[in-house]
């Protein structure tokens, strides 16, 4: 009887251990079934896009930027091979061992490389460093095995022929912005494209950057590739030819070179007066663009961006300096124009201009006495200016350097032009709101005061004063051209408008300029050559209002940064003229001590490779 029992128990033990496994069994299948119509119907084109590019890749080929050429087809900016790191986050095994086994030849930037694997998608690349060297491609080629995910790419790399050589005008190139990349929807661009950041690489980028190829690579667990499914290969971008003459850039460069004795910060600007178009520019100090090619160091860009003499500044177009003496030019015609003077209308310069209770000295303490307009423009004197300008005013003096473009941009085609500033009554009372007061006109009558001007705009003027009246629009680009040559745009002449000047009255003017390098007693003798009568002006702008002369005498130097801006305006030859050189010297001092014999230099070398055609050289 007992074991009856005890074997029913069992049987029932049984039984109920059955029904349980049989649930289990059930659940389980039902788990399993869930998961797999979850895998492969609710997630199958998830899946079946990692899996395909876990054996499958679409690989981007990079186009070659088109080239930047001057204007007889010499390269300023070309490509090169070069060698760039790339990682692939998911086929790395164990990516802090990877980095840390490339960190003992390769310096990496490890918080930047994190950042860019957040902001990257599933099985793209990140770059890790650009224009590596062959000791580190032969470092990474012999570890190959134990760096997964880990490759090298030959790519093209935008080369600066000439390095430092007019470097603001070509600009630099760097990684795209978060928020460039974000404007920019579409296959374009994405995260680690090479960008133009300033310059015509940033301005003509649309048509330098090319299109981008692509091929679909079979690769294997480590992301290696074993063979080239598809290619479509990418397509060059067109090529730039500028106006810019290479061998007068050099010559620019070379003479802008800083010395034990003069520290060259300022810009030079060459124009041909009859087109506009800007022969070569320079502005000091500068930088080499190949620095920023594979992308900057932060060592390196903190030295720039901390350096205080701005290195980065396009001075040509975003300096803005008082155009001190160079101004006359404007009061002198606005005095023609207006009949306050004529050309044999003398005034007398004892040293001095009074003005109320008001002692405005001119740069010549003795005075130069009786003066007429040739006299005063070829000496220079503040005291003649002075009184033009007592007796116009300072809104017409506005109006004529407004008409020689001063105080607007010339549109040359680079960012951020600034405009400079020619002041008015009206101008002041808006910002600084004061009225006018009739000593302000005595001092910027010869380019003093609030006047602010840039040596562009400069270049603009005297190309006017030299053809006759002509306002041109200054220009950079001769020709746009495809990747095989092909001539895709050409750029001509733009006018501007007229200055509306009387001819007779622009003549004495330049006849005045002529005989301030050429005459007796010009204070641009310095920049006279032999062969062609170079006219032109010069202009000491002061910085600070200090009593340097009474320093310089107790034997207290002036801290450069203080010391007044050399200025030297000019063009050539007199008769028929052909270029306008517009020098500016940071704190250089004198004009005709700085400024000039480096315009002299300019004008020599390009009439030595380009000479004019033949005409009289009488003065």
């Amino acid at each position: 009887m007992t074991l009856f029992r005890y074997g029913t128990e069992t049987s029932d033990a049984i039984k109920k251990k059955i029904r349980v496994f049989a649930i289990l069994v059930v659940v389980s299948f039902l788990c399993l079934w869930m998961r797999i119509w979850y895998l492969q119907i609710l997630k199958w084109q998830y899946l079946t896009g990692l899996s395909e590019n876990n054996r499958v890749r679409m690989v981007t080929l990079p186009a070659n930027r088109g080239m930047i050429k001057d204007r007889n087809g010499e390269t300023l900016v070309s490509i090169r091979p070069a060698f760039n790191l790339y990682l692939t986050p998911e086929d790395a095994q164990d990516l802090d061992s990877s980095l840390d086994k490339l960190s003992q030849r390769i310096p990496l930037d490890r918080e930047k490389l994190k950042k860019k694997m957040a902001q990257t998608k599933s099985f793209k690349e990140v770059l890790i460093k650009g224009d590596i060297s062959r000791e580190e491609v032969a470092f990474v080629e012999e570890n190959n095995m134990g760096l997964p995910g880990i490759r090298i790419r030959a790519e093209p790399l935008r080369n600066y022929v000439f390095n430092s050589l007019a470097s603001h005008t070509l600009g630099y190139l760097g990684e795209i912005s978060k928020a460039r990349l974000e404007s920019h929807k579409g296959p374009a661009y994405r995260q680690g494209d090479i960008v133009g950041k300033n310059g015509l690489e940033n301005i003509y980028e649309s048509l330098l950057r090319g299109e981008k190829g692509y091929k679909e690579v079979e690769v294997d667990v480590s992301g290696r590739e074993l063979k080239t499914l598809r290619k479509l290969p990418p397509e060059s971008g067109n090529n730039l030819v500028l106006t810019l003459d290479v061998k007068i850039q050099e010559e620019l460069e070379k003479l802008m070179t800083e010395t034990a004795e003069q520290k060259m910060n300022g810009s030079v600007v060459v124009m041909k007066v009859q087109t506009g178009e800007i022969i070569a520019m320079t502005s000091k100090p500068s930088f080499d663009p190949n620095k920023f090619a594979a992308g900057i160091s932060p060592l390196n860009w903190r030295a720039l961006v901390t350096d205080e003499w701005h290195p980065l500044q396009n001075r040509s177009i975003h300096g803005q300096y008082p155009p001190g003496s160079t101004y006359k030019i404007v009061t002198a015609l606005a005095g023609l124009e207006e009949g306050v003077i004529k050309p044999d209308t003398s005034i007398f310069c004892p040293g001095h201009f009074r003005l109320g209770r008001g002692r405005y000295r001119c740069w010549k303490k003795s005075g130069h006495g009786s003066v007429n307009l040739h006299d005063a423009l070829v000496q220079s004197c503040d005291v003649y200016f002075y009184t033009i300008g007592h007796r116009l005013g300072i809104d017409t003096i506005a109006e004529y350097a407004k008409r020689f473009g001063l105080g607007s941009p010339t549109h040359l085609g680079l960012s951020r032009e600034k405009r400079g500033l020619v002041p008015t009554t009206q101008w002041k009372l808006l910002n600084k709101k004061e009225p006018w007061q009739l000593g302000e006109t005595i001092s910027a009558s010869i380019g003093q005061g609030f006047n602010l001007v840039t040596p562009i705009q400069q270049a603009v003027m005297m190309a006017a004063v030299a053809n006759g009246g002509t306002l041109l629009k200054p220009y950079l680009i001769k020709r746009i051209e495809g990747s095989e040559g092909q001539v895709q745009k050409e750029f001509f002449p733009e006018i501007v408008g007229r200055v509306g000047v009387d001819p007779d009255h622009l003549e004495q003017v330049r006849k005045a300029l002529r005989d301030v390098v050429n005459g007796a007693r010009g204070t641009g003798k310095k920049s006279r050559l032999k062969n062609i009568i170079v006219s032109g002006k010069t202009g000491t702008a002061q910085v600070v209002r200090m009593k340097s002369n009474e320093e310089l005498e107790k034997g207290e130097p002036i801290p450069i940064k203080y010391r007044d801006h050399a200025w030297f305006v000019a063009f050539a030859p007199y008769e028929k003229p052909v270029i306008a050189v517009v020098v500016i010297v940071e704190h250089g001092g004198h004009g005709g001590a700085t400024a000039g014999p480096i315009a002299g230099k300019i004008f020599k070398k390009y009439f030595k490779l380009y000479p004019p055609p033949p005409s009289p050289q009488t003065l």
